[in-house]
C-alpha cells in the first residue's frame, strides 16, 4: 500500500479485552508513546496530513508519559509552560512554572479535544520493528501488558516518541551497606504512595532538577531535609508567574498573547545560552551573585553552590519563587557537599568522616538513558546498531528508512523541538505522497566528521554516550540546540535537500543496511 492510497479505517471489529476497536492491520504512521511528544505528533498528523491513517501504541495504561509516571512530591516543569506547552494550544493557567498534575491535565485535554485519545492502544509495549525494503513498510510487534499476547502491525512510517530514558529503572548507584539501613530508601522515579515523611529526617541524594524540586516540597512537612550532593549545580530562581504574560493575556486574544510570550521566552533562552558559551566567567559570576543575594553573605556559596564546570555545560536547575532558598534560610532544609562512604543503620557515613542520620533516603541520582527503549530494530533482516548512525536534523538516522524519533533540546524546553520534529515529519510525508515515493532514507556523504550526540558533561549523558548515535560536524547532521536555526531548517528548509534519498514502491535503496 503506498502512502497516497486509501487508508484503512481505525474502526473495526470489537476488541475482546477492552470492548473497543482493535488496531488495524496496517496504517500509514505508528507513533510509539502517548506522552507530551506523542500527543503533539498525533495533533500534527491529524491537522497537517488529514488523509493519513495513524495510531499510537503506549506501553502504559494512561496518557502522559513522564507526567503520569513521576509522582514524587513537588513534581513540576523545569521550563516555563509558554515554551514547554504546544505551539498550537495556548497555556492558559496562571503559573508559568507549572506542577505535574496541571501539565498532565493539559496533555490529556489536548488528546481529548482532538479525538487523539480514541486512537491510542494502551498496554501495548513495542518490542520489535522490522523494515522490509521490498514492501516499503515496518512490521511492528507489541506485547499486550497483562495477557502477554504479541500483536503485529504494519506501517509505512514509524515515529518514536517514547522519550530518552528507561521507564523501568532509574540510575541507582550500589552504595556499600544499603542492606544495613534501618530506614526506607526510595527512588523518585518510583515514589511510593504510602510513604509518610511527616516529621521524619530525610536525606535527598543528588543536586539536579529532581533533587531541587523534592527538597522544598518535602521540607514543608518533614522534620528536616538534607540535600547531599557530590558536587553543586547552577541553580536559578524565577517567578512562578510571568507578569508580561499576565498583562498581554488581559489585553490580547489568548493565542496572540501566547505566541508573543512564547517567542519572548525563546529569544531570552537563546540569548542567555549564547552569552554563557561566549562569556562563561561573566555568567558564572552573575549566577553565584544571585545565590548570595538569596542566602546572605555568611552562607558558604563557594562550597555548596559553585559548580566545577561552566554554565550550560550541564543543564541549569530552575526553582520557582526561591522555594529551595527559602527552605534553607528558614532552617527546614540544608545542603551538604560530600561523598558517600557507606550506608549505616541510622543513615549515611560520609568520606569526610561525618554522618547524616535519616529515616528516609531519596536517591535523586538521575535517569538511565535509553533512547529507543527496548525495541529490537532490523533493516532487511540485519540488526541495526544505532551507535554507528548519524542523526539527520536531530530526528532521523543515517541509512535507516522511514523512521523518525523525537529528542528535545538540552538547553531549552523539550516541546520546542518536539513540535518542529512533528511538523517536519508531516512535510516529509506530504512530499512523498505528492511525488509517489514510499521510502526515504538519509544518506551520509563524504567529509562529515562524527562528534558526540550531546555536548553535555552531565552524568546521565556521559554514562550513555557509547550507546547513543552520533551527530555530524556540519548540516544537516549537526544538532544546533537552537530553536531559531531549527525553525528555519525544519519548517522552511527544502525537504528534498540532496541528503535524503527517495524511492518508489519495490525499489531497494542502495546501501540501505549500512546501519547494521
Amino acid at each position: 500500500m503506498s502512502l497516497d492510497e486509501p487508508r484503512l479505517p481505525i474502526e473495526g471489529r470489537a476488541d475482546p479485552e477492552s470492548g473497543g476497536p482493535p488496531p488495524p492491520d496496517h496504517v500509514d504512521v505508528i507513533i510509539v508513546g502517548a506522552g507530551l511528544s506523542g500527543i503533539g505528533a498525533a495533533w500534527h498528523l491529524k491537522h497537517r496530513c488529514p488523509g493519513r491513517g495513524w495510531l499510537i501504541l503506549e506501553a502504559r495504561d494512561a496518557i502522559g508519559g513522564t507526567w503520569d509516571l513521576f509522582r514524587y512530591p513537588g513534581i513540576r516543569s523545569d521550563s516555563d509552560m509558554f515554551t514547554l506547552g504546544y505551539a498550537f494550544k495556548p497555556w492558559t493557567e496562571a503559573k508559568a512554572i507549572a506542577d505535574g498534575p496541571s501539565i498532565l491535565d493539559y496533555v490529556r485535554q489536548t488528546a481529548a479535544e482532538n479525538g487523539i485519545d480514541r486512537r491510542i492502544r494502551f498496554r501495548h509495549r513495542v518490542t520489535r520493528a522490522d523494515w522490509s525494503s521490498r514492501d516499503a513498510r515496518w512490521t511492528v510487534e507489541a506485547v499486550r501488558e497483562g495477557s502477554g499476547e504479541t500483536v503485529r502491525l504494519t506501517c509505512n512510517f514509524l515515529h518514536l516518541c517514547s522519550g530518552y530514558y528507561d521507564y523501568g529503572q532509574g540510575h541507582d548507584p550500589d552504595w556499600p551497606g544499603r542492606e544495613r539501613f534501618a530506614g526506607r530508601i526510595v527512588h523518585p522515579q518510583f515514589w511510593p504512595e504510602d510513604l509518610d515523611y511527616r516529621e521524619r529526617k530525610v536525606v535527598v541524594i543528588g543536586s539536579g532538577a529532581t533533587a531541587v524540586t523534592l527538597v522544598p516540597a518535602l521540607a514543608e512537612q518533614a522534620a528536616h531535609v538534607t540535600m547531599l550532593q557530590r558536587s553543586p549545580t547552577y541553580i536559578v530562581s524565577r517567578p512562578s508567574r510571568d507578569r508580561i504574560a499576565d498583562t498581554l493575556r488581559r489585553l490580547l486574544p489568548a493565542k496572540l498573547a501566547y505566541g508573543l510570550v512564547r517567542w519572548k521566552n525563546v529569544l531570552l533562552q537563546l540569548l542567555f545560552f549564547q552569552l554563557a558559551r561566549k562569556r562563561p566567567a561573566k555568567v558564572k559570576a552573575k549566577l553565584l551573585r544571585l545565590v548570595r543575594d538569596e542566602l546572605g553573605p555568611d552562607y558558604d556559596v563557594e562550597t555548596h553552590f559553585t559548580p566545577r564546570y561552566n554554565p550550560w555545560q550541564q543543564r541549569l536547575c530552575l526553582v520557582p519563587d526561591s522555594d529551595l532558598f527559602e527552605a534553607i534560610r528558614e532552617g527546614r532544609a540544608s545542603v551538604v557537599t560530600d561523598e558517600i562512604e557507606s550506608f549505616t543503620e541510622k543513615g549515611l557515613k560520609l568520606r569526610s568522616g561525618g554522618e547524616l542520620e535519616a529515616d528516609i533516603v531519596a536517591t535523586a541520582t538521575g535517569l538511565k538513558v535509553k533512547l529507543l527503549g527496548d525495541v529490537a530494530f532490523t533493516v532487511d533482516g540485519a540488526a541495526c546498531d544505532f551507535s554507528r548512525s548519524l542523526t539527520y536534523k536531530g530526528m532521523m538516522f543515517s541509512d535507516v528508512p522511514n523512521l523518525a524519533y523525537t529528542f528535545g533540546y538540552t538547553n531549552a524546553s523539550w516541546t520546542l523541538k518536539a513540535d518542529l520534529t512533528a511538523l517536519y515529519l508531516c512535510r516529509l510525508l506530504n512530499h512523498m505522497a505528492r511525488t509517489g515515493c514510499t521510502t526515504v532514507v538519509p544518506r551520509r556523504g563524504t567529509g562529515v566528521e562524527e562528534v558526540p550526540f550531546i555536548d553535555f558533561t552531565s552524568g546521565y549523558v556521559q554514562r550513555a554516550l557509547a550507546s547513543l548515535p552520533k551527530q555530524g560536524s556540519r548540516r544537516p547532521w549537526k544538532l544546533h540546540q537552537n530553536y531559531a536555526l531549527d525553525l528555519a531548517a525544519l519548517k522552511l528548509g527544502r525537504v528534498d535537500d540532496g541528503t535524503l534519498v527517495f524511492t518508489r514502491g519495490g525499489e531497494v535503496p542502495a546501501r540501505v543496511t549500512e546501519a547494521a
